[in-house]
């Protein structure tokens, strides 16, 4: 079965911008399901554009800024 964007529903979304980079945390349930933790960076291309990149490895400034925004998810769960 394709994935069906009406059937992900959104509990929290929060996005923490950088420098040229942001990362979003959210808390999606899909179809009904369990709520999980999504974690997903964005970066800046040369255009000014945002476009999805793998999260990967988070800067320890990154991680301080954005380990508060996972606990507060993480109580919506």
């Amino acid at each position: 079965m394709p994935y069906d964007q009406s059937l992900d529903m959104e509990t929290f979304k929060e996005t923490k911008e950088f420098e040229k980079t942001r990362v979003t945390i959210g808390v999606f349930s899909y179809n009904g399901g369990a709520k999980k933790l999504q974690l997903t960076r964005e970066n800046l291309d040369q255009n000014e554009q945002w476009r999805f990149a793998k999260l990967g490895r988070l800067t320890k400034e990154e991680a301080r800024e954005i380990i508060p925004i996972m606990l507060r998810a993480a109580e919506k769960m």
